[in-house]
């Protein structure tokens, strides 16, 4: 059977809770996202794994990559990813993973670049299917006119993450 080895996480913005295979970094989520448990048995359904409550070379690197970009110090991520999804999902996390640091997209920008302008409602789906938060940078996705929706770390979250990338926010107190 599939293992994922689980940790907590501490981060400026709340604990997290993160998994990794051992090909790559299988989820990353708020604990406040429908509970630690609740996060653990979905992960068990979509990945039809057994979860292991500890730690792998990953996930160590995922932490010090996490303390890194809080930090304003780090871009992009290289730690490996692990993730499965629909083929579309995969097709719009690709896409996300394409987004720069300190910039952001529209759902529409998006279905476009996959050419699929009238998806924007299954790229927003998609995206919150993301269980790879920050990793896969979801939070970067936004409405067209600029307003802030649809991240399942919270919206003030989102907000936080896009000042830190934008420069406004240096440093998490």
């Amino acid at each position: 059977m599939h293992k994922i080895w689980t940790t907590d996480i501490d981060s400026p913005l709340g604990p997290m809770i993160a998994g990794a295979s051992e090909q790559g970094v299988s989820f990353l989520e708020w604990h406040d996202r429908g509970g630690v448990d609740r996060i653990k048995e979905r992960v068990r359904k979509r990945y039809k794994c057994e979860l292991i409550e500890s730690t792998n070379d990953l996930l160590v690197l995922l932490r010090d990559e996490l303390k890194r970009y809080f930090d304003a110090g780090l871009r992009g991520f290289t730690v490996p990813i692990d993730v499965t999804g629909t083929p579309f999902e995969r097709i719009v996390w690709g896409e996300l993973l394409k987004i720069p640091y300190g910039e952001t997209r529209s759902y529409g920008q998006i279905a476009s670049a996959l050419n699929k302008p009238g998806a924007s409602r299954a790229v927003g789906r998609a995206n919150g299917a993301n269980y790879l938060s920050i990793v896969i940078p979801c939070h970067r996705v936004i409405e067209a006119n600029g307003n802030l929706r649809g991240y399942g770390g919270k919206i003030w979250r989102k907000k936080a993450l896009l000042e830190l990338e934008s420069g406004v926010r240096e440093i998490f107190v």
